[in-house]
Formats: structure tokens, C-alpha cells, sequence
């Protein structure tokens, strides 16, 4: 007699967005699929970091986060699961669609990269098959260039760290509240401002935010 079949156990999916509407949305999505289960969600990378330390090994499978979140950065917790949990695979789910972002989190250790404006199938397929090993699974709207050998632009260079303190700068931000939300000291975040310049080749603040605007590094 052949053994009874059984269903592998359904994904378990954590969801980091800072919009509530958002996360529930994702939920109803998710709720309608048999092979996944959301068993967390968390409106900041502050709390997510915090909820996967709490367990030796996390009780997740996949990650979907945003990048644009108050406090910690998408792209901040995508590098500590990438340093501390290997094996936790991760997926951005973000309005932004600019290759600097996309080559950004890749960088940082995102699994995959879907677009907000993708249809709900496109992050379930993309949930699949970045849980399987696939990477980087990027939304059809997403051209593969980020991992393509080509021309790129100076940015693309950056370290996430210093991408997040390119955006600070941009955005208006001292180089104390760049430190604060970052939580580094006035003094690296001096010397990542110098390295940036360098890198970009401009050397006043007007030159580096002409250049944002040029290759829209904006992130809200």
C-alpha cells in the first residue's frame, strides 16, 4: 500500500512594510495560497531585527520588507540577515524601480526584488522562487541590467552603507541625524561623506545633489 500523501508545510513568511493597509493587504494575498503562512509582520526593520533575534534560529523562511521604513532601513536589515541568518531568504517588495535600488539591495543580500506596481501573482511566483534558491528573482517590469556586465554609473559602486548615507545627504539630513538613524558616529558618517564624494567625483554638496536628481537617487 502506497504511503498517504502529505503537503510539504507551507512557507513562513514574516512582512516588513510601515503601512499597515499595506501588510494586510499582503496578508489577504498570502491567506488565499496554501503554501504559505504569514506568522509575523512588523512595521519597521527595528522590530523585525528584534523579533528574529529573540529565537536562535527564527521561525521564518522568507523576509518580504520594504526599503523605504522609519529607523532601520530595509537595506540595513537586509545586510544583518545576510550576515547572521545565511540561509533566511529575502524579498523586497518596493514602489521603487531605478536600477541604483535594485543593484543596491541585491548587494545587501535581497534574494529577490519585486516592484509594488507588479501584479499579486508576480510576488507570489517571486516568493516561490526565491523560498526554492532561486536568486535574483526580479519582477518582470525590472530589466535584468542590475546584474548584467555593462557601463555602470559611479553610484552603483557604492557600499549599501554608503548608500544609505548618499541618501541621507540628499535628503537633506545633518550629518548628525544621518549618524542617529544610521546609528553610526558623526565621524564615520564624515568619512563616508568624503569617500561618496570621491567616488562620484563631485566635491560640493550642489554638484552631489545635481547628481541625484540627474540619476534619481531619491528615496522617501
Amino acid at each position: 500500500m502506497l504511503p498517504p500523501f502529505s503537503m510539504p508545510p507551507p512557507l513562513r513568511v514574516m512582512l516588513v512594510d510601515d503601512h499597515a493597509v499595506v501588510r494586510a493587504g499582503y496578508r489577504r494575498l498570502l491567506e488565499t495560497e496554501p503554501s504559505f503562512t504569514v506568522v509575523a509582520e512588523h512595521a519597521d526593520g527595528d522590530a523585525a531585527l528584534a523579533a528574529l533575534q529573540r529565537a536562535s534560529l527564527p521561525a521564518v523562511d522568507v523576509v518580504v520588507l520594504d526599503l523605504s521604513m522609519p529607523g532601520r532601513s530595509g537595506l540595513d536589515l537586509l545586510r544583518r540577515i545576510a550576515l547572521r541568518w545565511p540561509t533566511l531568504r529575502t524579498l523586497v517588495f518596493s514602489m521603487h524601480d531605478n536600477p541604483a535600488m535594485v543593484a543596491q539591495a541585491l548587494q545587501a543580500g535581497a534574494d529577490g526584488f519585486v516592484t509594488k506596481s507588479s501584479a499579486p501573482e508576480v510576488l507570489v511566483d517571486a516568493l516561490r522562487r526565491v523560498a526554492g534558491g532561486e536568486r535574483p528573482v526580479l519582477s518582470p517590469d525590472l530589466a535584468a541590467a542590475p546584474t548584467q556586465a555593462q557601463a555602470q554609473p559611479p553610484h552603483l559602486a557604492l557600499s549599501p552603507r554608503e548608500f544609505e548615507v548618499l541618501q541621507g545627504l540628499v535628503a537633506g539630513w545633518t550629518i548628525d541625524e544621518i549618524a542617529q538613524r544610521l546609528h553610526l558616529s558623526t565621524k564615520t558618517v564624515s568619512n563616508y561623506q568624503t569617500l561618496i564624494r570621491q567616488k562620484l567625483e563631485v566635491s560640493t554638496a550642489v554638484e552631489l545633489l545635481r547628481y541625484a536628481q540627474q540619476h534619481r537617487l531619491f528615496m522617501p
